[in-house]
């Protein structure tokens, strides 16, 4: 399975975006699928996660009430709404699969090339 991220664009300050996930086979309800953004010169920064079955939701501090992931198990698909967006959240945002719930990235696999969101002030 590959998972390949896409929709993102160049916004103000306040707009909203929203990205998708698309695996590229079925995911399994055990799956986790998390998305997580890095910033140039910096790491990569977990930012939400959802359990495929449960749905189950998990956010970073730093984008909790902003933004909001969902799943589309038909269409193997995750989402990553992002509202209110700052200029600190800027990055290439990608999403990846692990078997479990973890906030760590190099627990996740399956990267596909990720999607540049860049907010200007």
């Amino acid at each position: 399975v590959q998972l390949q991220a896409c929709g993102g664009g160049l916004v103000q300050a306040g707009d909203s975006l929203r990205l998708s996930c698309a695996a590229s086979g079925r995911l399994l309800s055990s799956s986790v699928v998390g998305w997580f953004r890095q910033a140039p010169g910096k790491g990569r920064e977990f930012v939400a996660a959802i359990r495929w079955g449960r749905r189950s939701t998990y956010y970073a501090d730093s984008v909790k009430g902003r933004f909001t992931i969902s799943r589309d198990g038909a269409m193997n698909t995750a989402y990553l709404q992002m509202d209110n967006l700052k200029p600190e959240d800027t990055a290439v945002y990608y999403c990846g699969r692990a078997i479990e719930l973890t906030y760590a990235p190099a627990q996740y696999k399956d990267w596909g090339q990720g999607t540049l969101v860049t907010v200007s002030s």
